[in-house]
């Protein structure tokens, strides 16, 4: 984890992370995730390989945040309790193996995953998963250690809730909080064992307030985009990012 990066950033790669949390976030508007998906390639030439996910926990922080309090009344207790029960403890554990990896390791793993994350989404979504409330905790803690070292595991926290039957705004707030409150538990994680620097910190929250005023623009492309289409550009999005940080491995 030991790259040593400027404390002040190049303007160009931090206004083109920002341009890029913006529409990302516009991406996750429509299709229920993403932001975190399409992110960590145009974040690794800013903060170095060893600091996406720190930084996106960050700046997710911020976005999910957001999201919790606008659909605070919303909110499944009984299903985030599930979630919660075993994938906390399970988040911090995938977060501090993270901290243990290489930065080629690193590119390689987060690579990997993104690309796999295409297929995976279509196939989550085909196999109409139905998951009672014992199989909810299990769900729980499989993505809690996901989501602890990767980017973009919000794909699989989706599924799951759609899984035990949550839809609409009790799906959208329950995500956000269950997101929020691992996102927190990774940055103090990150943070006690030096592996968040103080201004890697600062860019992660300066390009999770670009993804603010995406889900105005989502709400209003959602009315006038063809069925699917978001989900394409998002697709091929992951996967150049996904292919250049497996090139980075390599």
């Amino acid at each position: 984890m030991g790259e040593m990066m400027p404390i002040v950033p190049d303007l160009a790669p931090l206004l083109l992370a920002c341009l890029v949390a913006f529409l990302a976030s516009v991406l996750g508007g429509l299709s229920g995730f993403g932001t975190g998906l399409v992110l960590p390639a145009f974040l690794a030439p800013l903060v170095g390989v060893s600091a996406v996910v720190p930084v996106m926990a960050v700046a997710m922080l911020f976005n999910n945040g957001g999201r919790v309090f606008a659909f605070w009344r919303d909110i499944a207790w009984v299903h985030l309790r599930r979630m919660l029960w075993l994938g906390l403890p399970a988040c911090v554990a995938g977060a501090y193996g993270y901290t243990l990896l290489s930065s080629d390791a690193i590119a390689f793993a987060l690579g990997a995953f993104l690309l796999a994350s295409i297929p995976l989404r279509r196939v989550l979504r085909a196999a109409n998963l139905r998951l009672s409330p014992a199989l909810q905790v299990v769900a729980g803690g499989c993505f809690g250690f996901v989501n602890g070292g990767m980017s973009g595991a919000g794909i699989l926290l989706i599924s799951f809730l759609m899984a035990a039957d949550l839809a609409g705004s009790a799906l959208i707030a329950t995500d956000a909080l269950i997101s929020f409150v691992m996102g927190g538990a990774k940055v103090l994680l990150f943070g006690s064992l030096s592996a968040l620097a103080a201004h890697q910190a600062l860019i992660g929250l300066v390009v999770g307030a670009c993804t603010a005023p995406g889900a105005f623009v989502a709400r209003w492309l959602l009315r006038r985009l063809p069925a699917g289409l978001h989900a394409w550009i998002m697709e091929a999005v992951v996967l150049v990012g996904a292919l250049s940080l497996l090139i980075q491995a390599f």
